[in-house]
């Protein structure tokens, strides 16, 4: 039983992994910029939700370059499959019913899937390797399906941020949100490991935090951060105390040691700013691991 679940998370992660590429996609812009609706080459965005969820190959560039390897596969001077106006037909063959050599159908159109307009492997490989972990240190207990819930999205603010050095408010609000009436509804169901007044005092905390930090630094901290601090604040007080500052202190710690291995490799200078969301969310994933496995 404790294998399926590992499984059927994994599953579930891998699944919704593939919802974050487009998303992304869309997201990755500057602050005064609209979201993106068109593929690099400019053809509008197609499906599900007026194309926030699809892959990440556009369907018009895939036709385009379809129709230009069928021109160049039939030659010189033929522009598509029919016959050009003004010629002669030719014989359908000789005399034994054969076909000649200059009767052969044009060639068929080759399959042309077009190239992709965002990286597509590691968000659904990093989002299944998450909700494995998550449910093999959480169990069945309930909160594991807030848990589930959240990690695309944190996936999905980790690549914007990593991106562009932006964590959307239509993403940050809301999960922290989510996470709090979330979690209020595992409170309420029997077996589950952690309190929901921890979990509320806990976002109120290490969003407050992160909010002097923001005073204190601006220009090294952004208010982007802040809002995302509600939420793993939220989903690590949910453990109690000592998780929030494990927590908060691993994603500090990890955002360390990458702005130093960047400064040693001559990448990135004492001053060069770095995206820190993705630290702070596997920071609070750490976190979320040792509250789980120690409730």
């Amino acid at each position: 039983m404790y294998a399926i679940l590992i499984g059927v998370a994994a599953l579930w992660g891998a699944a919704t992994g593939l919802l974050v590429p487009r998303a992304a996609y869309r997201f990755s812009v500057e602050p005064d910029d609209a979201w993106r609706d068109a593929c690099p080459a400019g053809h509008a965005l197609t499906g599900p939700a007026r194309g926030w969820f699809g892959s990440t190959r556009c369907t018009t560039c895939a036709e385009v370059g379809a129709a230009v390897a069928v021109r160049t596969a039939a030659g010189p001077g033929h522009s598509g499959p029919g016959p050009v106006e003004g010629d002669e037909p030719e014989p359908a063959g000789d005399a034994d019913g054969a076909q000649g050599p200059d009767t052969a159908p044009p060639p068929a159109a080759p399959r042309h899937s077009g190239p992709r307009y965002a990286p597509h492997i590691v968000a659904p490989v990093v989002t299944a390797l998450a909700c494995a972990v998550l449910a093999a240190a959480t169990g069945a207990r309930p909160e594991l399906a807030v848990w589930l819930l959240l990690a695309p999205v944190g996936v999905l603010l980790a690549t914007i941020d990593r991106r562009v050095h932006r964590l959307p408010d239509q993403l940050t609000l809301p999960a922290a949100v989510a996470a709090a009436v979330l979690l209020g509804l595992a409170g309420l169901l029997p077996e589950h490991g952690g309190a929901w007044l921890s979990a509320l005092l806990g976002g109120a905390v290490l969003g407050a935090f992160y909010f002097l930090l923001f005073l204190i630094n601006p220009n090294g901290m952004g208010f982007g951060d802040v809002k995302l601090a509600l939420s793993l604040g939220v989903a690590l007080g949910w453990y109690g105390w000592a998780v929030v500052f494990a927590g908060g202190f691993a994603g500090f710690l990890f955002g360390a040691v990458y702005g130093l291995g960047l400064v040693v490799m001559r990448r990135a200078g004492r001053k060069t700013g770095i995206p820190f969301g993705p630290f702070m969310i596997a920071g609070a994933l750490l976190g979320i691991l040792f509250g789980a496995l120690a409730a």
